[in-house]
C-alpha cells in the first residue's frame, strides 16, 4: 500500500532505517516509532518507496 502523504512516507523511511539497524530506535518519535513497532520491514518498504511527487504534505484525519 503506498503512502498517502509526504509526512507518512518520511515516517516510514525513518522507521525502516531503524528496523534495518541504520539508525537508533531511540531516535524515533511519533508516527515513525509507532510504525516501527507495528509494521514489518516489507510493509515499511512499500510505504517508504512511494514517490513524494504529487503527494500532499499532510492528510487531514477523517472525523
Amino acid at each position: 500500500m503506498p503512502a498517502k502523504s509526504q509526512a507518512q512516507q518520511k515516517a516510514a523511511g525513518a522507521a525502516l532505517s531503524a528496523k534495518r539497524g541504520e539508525t537508533k530506535k531511540s531516535d524515533l518519535k511519533g508516527a515513525s516509532k509507532s510504525m516501527y513497532e507495528s509494521m514489518s520491514e516489507k510493509q515499511l518498504e512499500e510505504f517508504a518507496e512511494t514517490a513524494r511527487k504529487g503527494l500532499p504534505e499532510k492528510v487531514k484525519p477523517k472525523t
